[in-house]
């Protein structure tokens, strides 16, 4: 069973149903088993949308939400209990489990869902669903819908119209309930006891991949399941490519280590860049750029609060950036017009955050009616400018060239202003170099 609990995910079904036009239904399903090779699977992680309305964890599973239905508007097709295949596999909730464990009002074996679900949306004007997202299970549901035309002579009469699930569901999953934000601060807190073990573990002769085992340890031994995404551990010239995965070369003195890493907890997910030397010590050019991003950092979150609109963050980056890329010869000209032609681009080609939660980069829209969306309470994101400085950027001083920082928080909007849950990660840099300085000491 996951933190949230029972009653908030009825409250979230409630909230979604309440926004439903009448004679509707609502459908969605589990998200599906993939194959990693052959007869191997992928770790199974719950699709987003169905967690946050049931918190069920098995796949091979549909939701049906009938608002006004007699006997029970929460409806839950799942697997049936086996005894043998539990052997192989693990415990199934099974349809007592779906009622009692999880609140559903009835619960179907999935196998009968061909005989069940199309009496359930026959009669129905409007299906709710996030079509395009599943082209199996779009199938499926043509088909039902289908049967019911079928029958239309005798009286079956078929919706009229399918409304996408999605906008409803997405701007609920925008807001973030004192149980989501416990449980975000809960994997902030892992992943940043994650980003501080790296650091300690790390020097020159190990690799990229050493301290990515140093992060997973650190999620598992947590209670996490999984990464929240793809670890990226970047060394040297390989921090300016923004999403690198190899994670296999060595670390040298002399060098920056990017780390973008976060756990998740409940499906929910937390995200964290650290940059830090190698050695344990930054150098002249490298504190320069690492304190202009920090520095970038803390202007972006004074804007960030109730009646700030989403892009005011990242306006307080650029400017920061672009006046401290002049102040050291990086760049030249006015502040202002470099900004309007975009110059900063080159250093600093990505935005400062992006909305977070169930998925690392969350749901939810930036813009409402073409304007920049208002933060508003409970409102989750991270807050990550960089500067990179390519290895064979020509148009910069040497001493600059293979420098790449991003500096990466969660944030949660407040009443007044955001709390950051990623707080307890040393970022300054002095809290890097006393913290690396204590571990070799320590091994020495």
């Amino acid at each position: 069973m996951t933190r949230i609990p029972k009653s908030e995910f009825a409250r979230r079904r409630k909230a979604l149903m309440d926004q439903m036009e009448p004679n509707s239904i609502a459908i969605l399903p589990a998200a599906p088993v993939y194959i990693r090779n052959r007869d191997v699977e992928h770790i199974y992680r719950q699709d987003s949308d169905f967690q946050y309305l049931s918190g069920f964890p098995e796949p091979e599973a549909v939701i049906a939400l009938i608002p006004g239905r007699e006997h029970g508007e929460y409806v839950l097709f799942c697997r049936e209990r086996d005894p043998e295949r539990e052997l192989w596999d693990g415990l199934r909730a099974g349809q007592d489990g779906a009622i009692s464990q999880y609140g559903a009002d009835d619960a179907f074996p999935i196998g009968d869902i061909d005989d069940i679900l199309p009496g359930l949306i026959e009669g129905r004007e409007r299906v709710y669903y996030a079509m395009g997202t599943n082209q199996e299970f779009d199938r499926h549901l043509m088909e039902w819908i289908n049967v019911i035309r079928s029958k239309a002579r005798q009286g079956a009469q078929p919706p009229n119209e399918f409304v996408a699930l999605d906008h409803l569901l997405h701007d609920m999953r925008l807001y973030k309930s004192s149980n989501e934000v416990k449980v975000m601060r809960e994997a902030a807190a892992i992943s940043s006891r994650a980003h501080v073990r790296a650091m300690q573990a790390s020097r020159a002769g190990l690799f990229e991949f050493h301290l990515e085992a140093e992060l997973d340890y650190e999620f598992r031994k947590g209670g996490a399941k999984m990464p929240a995404y793809g670890s990226i551990v970047a060394a040297g010239k390989n921090a300016c490519i923004l999403h690198y995965h190899e994670n296999d070369a060595a670390l040298k003195d002399g060098d920056l280590v990017l780390i973008d890493a976060g756990c998740e907890i409940d499906c929910y997910a937390s995200d964290i860049t650290r940059t830090f030397p190698v050695s344990g010590t930054f150098s002249p050019e490298q504190k320069a750029i690492y304190e202009l991003v920090l520095a970038s950092q803390e202007a972006a979150f004074l804007e960030i609060g109730p009646d700030k609109h989403w892009n005011q963050a990242h306006e307080a980056t650029v400017q920061v950036i672009t006046a401290g890329l002049v102040e050291l010869g990086i760049l030249q000209g006015d502040v202002d017009e470099l900004i309007a032609t975009e110059a900063y681009k080159p250093f600093y080609m990505h935005r400062a955050g992006h909305w977070l939660g169930l998925d690392v980069h969350d749901v939810g829209d930036y813009k409402v009616g073409g304007e920049w969306r208002v933060l508003e309470v409970g409102m989750a994101m991270t807050v990550e400018p960089g500067i990179y400085i390519g290895l064979d950027n020509q148009n910069v001083a040497k001493k600059w060239r293979g420098i790449g920082v991003r500096i990466e928080d969660d944030v949660v909007v407040t009443r007044d202003g955001c709390e950051i849950l990623t707080k307890d990660c040393p970022k300054t840099v002095a809290e890097i170099e006393a913290l690396m300085a204590a571990a070799r000491a320590e091994v020495a």
